[in-house]
């Protein structure tokens, strides 16, 4: 009961996680706000959330446009009243060595995975701390723990999120602000597909591992279960999240699974 009537604001939310947790959400009659780039996209997962609830809206939001996020808040606050859950789920991955990889695409990765989604935290935290409640929830990924081949930008991004949240999370706990970082690993969504490689160009490749992944639908329940329980952190996938724990215990063996990695 505690989702219903509650202000759910999705970021990311026209596929893969975003769209399951868009999907589980209207189940549990939340107020859905879903954003991404991709407004005809919204339109269809809208259409299907709204066979579960009767409120919910479309947008558009581009986390390289920052500019236009406190229009765009002031725009969920008036129809909503409140943002009770915001959820950040939007990003892209790479597939390119480090010493291919130029500089543009680097800061590129940085603006959307890093600067746009803690600005649009820093754009939704006034109305939260008004409210005195609030709970974000970041979806960060497994190279958020640790470096991984082809991954530098990707893994260096996710890793920044880490310490802005946690750090976000000691300031404001006193003001009923909960954070929660979710941890998934591999996913079954395109993510690889629209990966980019060192030219800028899309990967355009289901990954093998990512290809026997967990659902998207799967990651979703697990992620509002942590949610729900107010999780600071919540690990999700299957056997690679050992590496998780490899790397903190054993990171010697971490080290030579890394280094063995094919570069391809």
């Amino acid at each position: 009961m505690e989702f219903n009537n509650k202000t759910v604001w999705i970021i990311g939310a026209s596929s893969g996680i975003g769209k399951a947790l868009a999907l589980d959400f209207a189940r549990l009659k939340s107020k859905l706000v879903l954003s991404s780039r991709n407004i005809d996209t919204l339109e269809k997962v809208k259409e299907s959330c709204m066979k579960f609830t009767a409120d919910c809206s479309v947008v558009p939001l581009d986390l390289e446009e920052s500019a236009t996020f406190g229009e765009i808040v002031n725009k969920v606050i008036k129809k909503n009243k409140t943002i009770d859950y915001l959820i950040i789920n939007s990003g892209i991955s790479q597939r390119s060595l480090v010493s291919e990889t130029p500089m543009s695409l680097d800061r590129r990765l940085m603006e959307i995975n890093y600067f746009g989604n803690i600005a649009i935290t820093k754009a939704v935290l006034p109305q939260m701390l008004l409210q005195k409640s609030g709970h974000i929830t970041v979806v960060s990924s497994i190279v958020g723990k640790f470096g991984f081949p082809l991954r530098s930008a990707y893994s260096a991004s996710k890793h920044a999120l880490h310490g802005f949240y946690e750090t976000l999370r000691a300031e404001h706990h006193k003001d009923n602000i909960k954070v929660t970082i979710a941890i998934p690993g591999r996913v079954k969504t395109n993510i690889s597909y629209h990966a980019l490689k060192a030219d800028g160009s899309a990967h355009q490749q289901l990954d093998d591992g990512q290809a026997a992944g967990i659902s998207p639908e799967s990651c979703s329940k697990q992620i509002i279960k942590a949610i729900k329980k107010e999780k600071k952190e919540v690990l999700i996938g299957g056997k690679e999240l050992t590496l998780v724990h490899i790397r903190k215990y054993l990171p010697f063996l971490y080290y030579n699974i890394a280094n063995k990695t094919e570069l391809k």
